[in-house]
């Protein structure tokens, strides 16, 4: 019909057809029209099509058909579909966030047995930190929820038929947000509301992350009852001071939603608890102090305040400890690490007296009162290193110390999952409960793989899509068709494009795979071979040609026995710099060099590009100019230490350089001391912003809370962007403003940044953001069900370095 018209039919009229095909499910006509759109307009909006393969579930026929259309388009015209994403999505991968999910469980106290445990969540995404919601205010949220007869409601709350939960998920456009959960006890149905479902997303919406959310409020004052209160951390407030914390205390009226802030201007608390009145919030604080690079223990101390007035009666109450839980008025226990073994502290704000609670031979962290006596505790009782199949005791266990007799704990987790890492009890009905999260792990068996998705995260950038790899080291080719990655084993090379999601290289033996990138020109990818993390051995940099045809050849491009690493291809593709230990000497000094493309030094040895007793790295080419960005050590002060808390000191900054003519300009530095992590600067497409993973923002939770906090590569971080001038190389000396891109506690690196956006649904590895798929081979489970290492944080390496 629309071919028959008396004027030939353009793009509106054959998109209006396809809307219409759509709409009234005719999916094969639609799909007709849909290829006859993207042959006419390659930039046309392919959404409609996009759904007419999802709503017939014929995927698969995109996949191999319409797929190879619009991605053989976009790279024929030189462009990619927008989607609202006009500078496509820069992608990541996080390091020690556990790929089995968290979820939050309780026991009794005392517990007998595995059938004590109960599952508190509706069991999506992942859910952890959680604290009980106290009968009255949630009548207050339940009121404005508006879910049901207020007196129906409040008489099952009265009841206990009703109860809540605060608790901390990542199931709100993958950010780790609060949730409030409403449990019927009679059937065990959940239901999960956000706090913008609650409050609106002027409050709580935006990149942010929030955690330790208590009540407080609801206690008699002048002769009425005052409001309850949300207390929790949040860093949705943006501070540009360098290598300085987010975290911002607030409290939210639960009936009015307005909020306030209880951390004064200037200072950074965590970890906030609500004494048992609901009059007083007690913090961990940097007040007084800086973050200096701390990954394990903290230099925070223990304020309490007002709920009512805390800018007016804020005081030190505890040098040096955090997670602060009141037992009563006046009794707050808290961790700290003292020698070589955390423990747990009673301190009583009436005499002033510190009293230890829990035995110095062994670990105990992360304290949830029950009283001035009873206090519920995650113990390590054995230590262990990553290769050890671990015992009973080298697990993250929950137990209760009473101070009448601290020797003996009241053992709660050893009986329902002896085998399992479990963090962070609270205390539920007057320590009739004990809850804790931990992974769940129930379901797998020995040698059952982990499935792992890519996730989507909400961008702070309109432009710019964000989203997570179940890998590490994320690639993309310059056309943004390709996506490769490393397995978190450093063992296989995956490949996702047009033909699927598949294995293009793999290794075994004690060698790993790591740093791909893709030629600017050619189907090749480059990678490095060799001992992870160990700047003192061997890494060659290998060429795989043809990499999409899965012929898995190889071609060693380096010569000698150097540490050599980070390739990158100029536009052409015919040259290729990256880092080398060549000339180093001893100390193992780390410059930038050029070879040829194709056959490395086997053309004459690589040409020195950097000459200096420092470490040059993470090198990358422009995707249209002949600049390299890299990370660099270079300006770090003469009388810098040499380790810091046992850990290189960093002192690396972001540098741009001239190929042509050499020049240097620096770009971005984490303190103005220079001290701290701006590592793995990568360019956008467009060549007008860099992406960085750094520890600008310090840390944003008490590192011993988390399942895997030992052996960082870096003192933790996140993701950055600085815009720069693309044209002028000298104005970006030095530049001040920076924009935080994701918010976590884990730790976020390697950025890549390809021209496609997450929206859009025809580059192949852009579905798997959306879809299940690549399943690691690693047995995560021991034979007897013991949970591995690998099953409770993702990546874990030697001591860091760069």
């Amino acid at each position: 019909m629309i071919e028959s018209m008396p004027l030939s039919p353009d793009v509106p009229a054959w998109g209006a057809l396809l809307g219409a095909y759509w709409k009234h499910g005719d999916n094969e006509v639609g799909e007709s029209v849909g290829r006859k759109l993207v042959d006419m307009d390659p930039h046309h909006d392919r959404f409609m099509l996009s759904n007419i393969y999802s709503k017939d579930g014929m995927w698969q026929s995109c996949h191999l058909g319409c797929l190879h259309l619009i991605i053989s388009s976009c790279t024929k015209h030189n462009t990619s579909v927008r989607m609202g994403e006009s500078r496509g999505s820069i992608a990541f991968f996080t390091s020690y966030r556990p790929p089995v999910p968290l979820d939050i469980f309780r026991c009794p106290v005392p517990a007998s047995s595995k059938l004590d445990e109960l599952h508190l969540t509706d069991g999506l995404s992942y859910n952890y930190n959680g604290q009980t919601v106290p009968p009255e205010a949630l009548k207050t949220i339940v009121k404005r929820l508006e879910l049901a007869p207020q007196a129906v409601i409040e008489a099952d709350i009265d009841s206990g038929r009703l109860t809540g939960l605060i608790f901390v998920s990542e199931r709100q456009h993958n950010l780790e947000t609060l949730q409030i959960a409403l449990r019927s006890n009679d059937d065990g149905e959940v239901k999960v509301f956000t706090l913008a479902d609650i409050y609106g997303t002027e409050l709580f919406g935006g990149a942010r992350l929030e955690d330790s959310g208590c009540i407080a409020g609801g206690y008699e004052l002048d002769g009425q009852t005052s409001d309850h209160y949300l207390v929790y951390m949040s860093t949705k407030e943006p501070v540009q001071e360098r290598r300085s914390p987010w975290n911002i205390v607030y409290k939210t009226n639960l009936g009015t939603g307005e909020t306030e802030r209880l951390t004064p201007p200037g200072t950074f608390d965590i970890s906030p608890s609500v004494s048992p009145s609901g009059k007083r919030v007690a913090v961990a604080s940097y007040q007084g102090k800086k973050w200096d690079g701390e990954i394990k223990d903290l230099p925070t101390s223990i304020y309490v305040m007002s709920i009512e007035t805390p800018s007016l009666d804020r005081e030190r109450v505890i040098e040096n400890g955090g997670w602060p839980s009141w037992g009563s008025e006046t009794v707050i226990f808290f961790h700290r690490l003292t020698g070589e073994n955390w423990g747990v502290f009673r301190y009583d704000l009436s005499t002033g007296e510190t009293i230890r609670v829990t035995p110095e031979a062994f670990d105990a962290m992360t304290p949830a009162a029950i009283d001035e006596t009873r206090v519920a505790v995650a113990t390590i009782r054995q230590k262990s290193v990553f290769f050890d199949v671990r015992v009973e005791a080298q697990y993250r266990h929950i137990e209760v110390f009473d101070m009448s007799s601290p020797e003996k704990s009241l053992q709660i987790t050893q009986y329902t999952k002896p085998k399992g890492d479990h963090y962070n009890p609270f205390v539920m009905d007057s320590g009739k409960y004990i809850g804790y999260h931990r992974c769940q792990s129930d379901h797998l068996q020995h040698g059952d793989d982990v499935p792992r998705q890519f996730n989507k995260l909400l961008s702070p950038h309109e432009d710019v899509g964000l989203f997570r790899v179940a890998g590490a080291f994320p690639a993309f080719s310059k056309d943004g068709s390709k996506l490769a990655f490393v397995d978190n084993e450093f063992k296989s090379v995956w490949l996702a494009d047009s033909d699927g999601m598949r294995v293009v290289f793999e290794t075994d033996g004690p060698n790993g795979i790591f740093s791909p990138v893709w030629n600017q020109k050619k189907d090749i990818l480059y990678v490095c071979m060799g001992p992870s993390f160990k700047p003192n051995e061997t890494l060659g940099i290998y060429a795989i040609p043809h990499v999409s045809s899965g012929a898995r050849e190889r071609r060693l491009l380096t010569k000698g026995k150097f540490n050599n690493a980070f390739p990158s291809t100029n536009p052409e593709g015919t040259k290729l710099v990256f880092r080398s230990t060549k000339h180093g000497g001893d100390k193992k000094y780390k410059n930038l060099y050029i070879m040829d493309a194709q056959v490395g030094e086997d053309a004459g040895e690589a040409e020195r590009l950097t000459e200096g007793d420092w470490t040059d790295t993470h090198c990358q080419w422009s995707p249209n100019k002949d600049w390299i960005v890299f990370s660099s050590n270079r300006d770090r002060p003469a009388d810098a230490p040499e380790r810091d808390h046992g850990l290189d000191p960093g002192y690396f900054a972001v540098y741009l350089m001239n190929a042509s003519d050499r020049s240097v300009v620096r770009v971005l530095r984490s303190g103005y001391d220079f001290s701290g992590h701006v590592n793995h600067p990568v360019f956008s497409p467009d060549g007008q912003s860099i992406a960085v993973t750094a520890d600008l923002a310090a840390v944003s939770a008490d590192p011993i809370s988390l399942p895997i906090f030992f052996n960082s590569v870096r003192p933790y971080g996140d993701i950055f962007t600085v815009d720069i001038d693309p044209d002028d190389m000298e104005k970006n000396q030095d530049v001040e403003n920076f924009a935080r891109v994701t918010h976590s506690k884990y730790e976020n690196s390697t950025p890549a940044w390809t021209v496609f956006s997450t929206d859009d649904p025809h580059a192949q590895w852009n579905l798997l953001v959306m879809e299940d798929n690549y399943t690691p081979s690693c047995p995560y489970a021991h034979h007897d069900g013991g949970e591995s290492w690998h099953m409770t944080g993702q990546i874990c390496t030697p001591k860091r370095v760069c």
